[in-house]
C-alpha cells in the first residue's frame, strides 16, 4: 500500500477486484465447457480482458451484455461458436461473489472517520447485492449506468465530481492496478490515488491517512 499525510474530503473506491474479490475465470472456464485447449487459456483469458475493456469504451448498455459480447467476441477468434445466454451465468457469478477477507474490518473503521464512496462500472442491480457484503456504511455508491458511460471514459468520474460537488483533489481513488482507471484518474487530476496488486501486497499491509494508521 502507500502512506501520505494528505487528508481527503472522500475516500473513493472501485469495488470489483479492489474491495469485492474479482473471481471472473472460474465462470469463464465454466461457460467454455472444455472447448478450449489446456494450453490455450492463458491466451484466451488475456483476450477477453483486452476486448472487455474495449467494449467498455463507447456507449453504455448493460454490464451482462457488455461480458457477453466480450465473451462471444473472443470465441469467434478462436473458431468456437457464441455462448447464448453467456452475459446471465457471468451476472450471476458476480452477484455471487463477496469481499476479500481482508476488507470489511479496515473498511468499516475508514467509514468512521472518512464519507467513502464507490465508483463501479457494474450497474446498480450488481451494486445493490455486492456493497451490503462489504460491511461499512457508503456515502454514496455510482455505477456505470447512472453515469451513462463506463470507465476509462472521463463521464464517468465527472458525474462522480458532479454528484458530490467535488474536485478530484478532495479525493483519495483507491483502485486495483489496471488500465481501466489508472490513466483517466490521473488525467483528470486524481494525483492522491492508492494503486496496489493484491498478489503483492505485505502480508499485514497499512494505509495511513493524516497521520491515522488504519489496518489493511
Amino acid at each position: 500500500m502507500a502512506s501520505t499525510n494528505f487528508r481527503p474530503q472522500y475516500i473513493s473506491f472501485d469495488c470489483y477486484g479492489t474491495l469485492i474479490n474479482f473471481q471472473l475465470d472460474a465462470t469463464t472456464r465454466h461457460v467454455l465447457s472444455g472447448r478450449l485447449a489446456q494450453e490455450q487459456w492463458p491466451a484466451f483469458k488475456a483476450m477477453f480482458r483486452g476486448y472487455r475493456y474495449d467494449q467498455v469504451c463507447g456507449d453504455y448498455y448493460a454490464y451482462e451484455q457488455v461480458l457477453e459480447d466480450a465473451f462471444n467476441r473472443v470465441c469467434r477468434r478462436w473458431g468456437l461458436e457464441p455462448t447464448e445466454g453467456a452475459g446471465a451465468r457471468f451476472g450471476d457469478a458476480v452477484r455471487g461473489w463477496g469481499a476479500h477477507d481482508d476488507v470489511p474490518r479496515p473498511l468499516e473503521i475508514m467509514g468512521r472517520n472518512y464519507p467513502l464512496v464507490i465508483l463501479s462500472n457494474a450497474d446498480h442491480s450488481f451494486l445493490d447485492i455486492s456493497v451490503p457484503r462489504l460491511g461499512a456504511t457508503f456515502h454514496a455508491v455510482y455505477s456505470a449506468e447512472q453515469a451513462g458511460a463506463y470507465k476509462p471514459r472521463y463521464q464517468a468520474f465527472e458525474f462522480m465530481l458532479d454528484s458530490l460537488a467535488a474536485s478530484p483533489e478532495d479525493f483519495l481513488h483507491v483502485s486495483s492496478h489496471t488500465r481501466y482507471d489508472l490513466m483517466p484518474a490521473h488525467d483528470l487530476g486524481f494525483t492522491n490515488t492508492v494503486y496496489f496488486d493484491r498478489g503483492l501486497r505485505p502480508p499485514q499491509p497499512r494505509l495511513q491517512l493524516h497521520h491515522r494508521p488504519v489496518a489493511g
